[in-house]
């Protein structure tokens, strides 16, 4: 008879001490540079149930199998929860046998910012010192410390949040990690050389007009057809990189509408492997664009990552 399996949970403060952003950047970085292909991944299964969605994310390589399973109940933070909860299961690739149990939000929390920082090593200006972050949430302060990661002549965050006592703490955050900080509007994109919006709006945070030209922008909060964080102007004027054309024209409100809105042509779209390849001219007279969703391979990279760190 099989034994039960007995996995110990590798949770959140296990998973940042083992993993730090710079190696999360790496993981990412390394999967991609090695020829993977996110075009051939499993789509994500999104089903609905009473009260919200379950998420079920699986991804393969010839080293690791592993599937994230998450749930989204935006009634959730009223009762005094996590909005997106889960667990991240790892397998062995040759055997399946599991091998690892993860804190799936941690994992999450981790694994995004990572994207976009291997995104943004090659669409930020490399002497970037100042950062837009719209949201207080764990993505927004996992976004500061990606973009340190990448840019580390980075010296000021300025904060957009719907919150002000949220916001307040966000700066003395990030005041506290050696940056200066102060609360803004989305008026102050104009002066950003970065922007990272990191929220789970529904229409765009700004207006794209003020943005300079050389402006990076990293887009996560959505991967819904009919919730957008920027607006179809930035789409239509920007260099833009997704993870996936196949799911941003399925997934990405940004640009699905933009398609829609007849500003933007898919052909324009680059991907992120290409680009961490080498193979995407940036121009310098236009702002850049990364849109993510969110893919299982992502989890997948970090979590082994953490493992073989944990086994040593």
């Amino acid at each position: 008879m099989n034994q039960p399996l007995s996995l110990p949970l590798t949770d959140a403060r296990a998973i940042a001490r083992l993993v730090p952003m710079s190696a999360a950047v790496e993981a990412v970085e390394t999967v991609l540079a090695a020829g993977f292909d996110p075009e051939g991944e499993p789509d994500r299964s999104v089903v609905d149930v009473p009260g919200g969605q379950l998420l079920l994310m699986p991804s393969s390589t010839a080293s690791y199998t592993g599937v994230k399973i998450a749930t989204v109940t935006p009634e959730n933070p009223g009762r005094g929860r996590p909005r997106v909860q889960g667990l991240y299961l790892l397998l062995d690739g040759v055997t399946h046998a599991p091998v690892a149990l993860l804190d799936g939000i941690a994992l999450t929390s981790l694994r995004t910012p990572a994207v976009s920082a291997a995104a943004l090593r090659s669409l930020a200006v490399a002497d970037a010192r100042r950062l837009l972050v719209f949201g207080t949430g764990p993505q927004a302060w996992g976004h500061v410390e990606a973009v340190r990661a990448v840019r580390p002549m980075l010296e000021h965050v300025d904060v957009v949040g719907r919150d002000a006592g949220r916001v307040a703490a966000f700066v003395a955050r990030c005041r506290a990690a050696g940056l200066s900080a102060d609360a803004a509007g989305g008026q102050d994109v104009a002066s950003a050389d970065i922007v990272c919006c990191c929220t789970t709006a529904r229409e765009p945070l700004f207006d794209s007009t003020l943005l300079a030209p050389h402006t990076a922008v990293a887009a996560v909060g959505s991967h819904e057809p009919d919730a957008r964080e920027v607006d179809e102007h930035l789409v239509g004027r920007a260099t833009v990189v997704v993870e996936s054309r196949s799911v941003a024209l399925r997934e990405c409100g940004d640009i699905v509408q933009a398609v829609a809105a007849g500003t933007f042509d898919p052909v324009r779209l680059h991907t992120l492997d290409a680009l961490v390849r080498g193979k995407v001219e940036v121009p310098e007279d236009r702002p850049r664009l990364f849109k993510s969703a969110g893919m299982a391979w992502e989890d997948l990279a970090v979590a082994a990552a953490v493992y073989e760190r944990q086994r040593g």
